[in-house]
């Protein structure tokens, strides 16, 4: 006897065709701006929690980048430039 099922039709095969496209932005190392600038600028702008805040920005200081946000280009595009304004080097990858 065989186990495996064998499909007749192509309706009792499901798709997924809507596929997410989710993208980092990405904080990076400098040598110009404070920690208290770089943690304002993600309360401010990421909508970061002051303790989350200060967890990236030491990730950045000592890694030399830290993903600060997860979500699609659209979402990021307006934070990256935000982030940018404030003298702030980031990238959405």
């Amino acid at each position: 006897m065989n186990s495996n099922p064998l499909i007749e039709y192509d309706e009792d095969v499901l798709l997924l065709e809507k596929t997410t496209d989710v993208r980092d932005l990405i904080v990076y190392n400098d040598d110009h701006n404070t920690f208290d600038h770089v943690i304002k600028t993600l309360v401010d702008v990421c909508g970061h929690q002051p303790e989350q805040a200060e967890q990236c920005t030491l990730l950045i200081h000592y890694k030399g980048q830290c993903t600060v946000k997860h979500g699609s280009y659209d979402e990021l595009a307006g934070m990256c430039t935000a982030i940018h304004d404030r003298g702030i080097s980031a990238d959405i990858l």
